[in-house]
């Protein structure tokens, strides 16, 4: 395993957590909004070793807790779960990132308690995921399996869409919040335009659309937040 960038500090991506962020390759979904597209299709080039990251994470300790891994997807590497050994045993907290399209890795991650919180994709409602993955023919029969596993877990957990205003609408975040009802937590990500976005077509939300998706959750998921909102 390689890795493919590295934030040095960040206080947003690890709720609670003064972290780093560990970004991998490869991705199995080619959503049109993706803002590490490179990163996704193996563009990019590696920038180092896990030897070199676990040797600046031992330079770390005591200034920062936690280790975001995020893609990517990282749950495409059987190796996943030895690098997230080698950084607890260095005293580090470990966020997952995922799609939840590999439940089987998932659940061998959440057996052994290698994750203190994961953030899983809820790309779209069932019937537009595909299309928002940017894969033709998805089976939902994974990506609904992971839910369980995290409502299930014990282990802290999000659910969290980011919003686009070509893809979403009302109807798909009331079907959102009706298959993931009784979760813990759910945010609804503003998309962000960037360069590294592979279609140029896509807008976000505006502040009134995503109020309203967010009300729309509510009555399923008592905990929802925007992100990326100027409220």
């Amino acid at each position: 395993m390689k890795i493919y960038g590295l934030q040095k500090m960040t206080l947003l991506d690890f709720p609670g957590r003064v972290a780093c962020t560990v970004f991998l390759g490869g991705c199995d979904f080619r959503c049109p909004f993706c803002h590490n597209y490179d990163l996704a299709t193996g563009a990019a080039p590696a920038q180092m070793e896990v030897g070199e990251l676990l040797r600046f994470l031992e330079k770390r300790r005591g200034l920062l807790d936690g280790v975001a891994i995020t893609g990517g997807e990282p749950c495409l590497h059987r190796d996943l779960p030895q690098l997230m050994r080698d950084i607890r045993a260095l005293g580090f907290a470990v966020k997952l990132d995922t799609n939840g399209a590999h439940p089987g890795l998932l659940r061998d991650i959440l057996d052994e308690g290698l994750a203190d919180y994961v953030a899983m994709d809820i790309k779209n409602s069932p019937e537009k995921y595909a299309l928002t993955a940017g894969v033709k023919a998805l089976d939902l029969g994974p990506i609904r399996e992971s839910v369980q596993l995290l409502m299930q877990s014990g282990v802290e957990y999000e659910f969290r869409t980011t919003a686009v205003r070509e893809l979403h609408e009302t109807e798909d975040f009331v079907t959102i919040g009706k298959w993931i009802a009784g979760a813990k937590r759910y945010f609804i990500q503003c998309f962000t335009d960037r360069d590294t976005v592979p279609y140029s077509n896509l807008h976000a939300p505006d502040r009134t659309a995503l109020l309203a998706w967010a009300d729309a959750v509510r009555p399923y998921v008592p905990s929802v937040a925007l992100r990326g909102v100027d409220l």
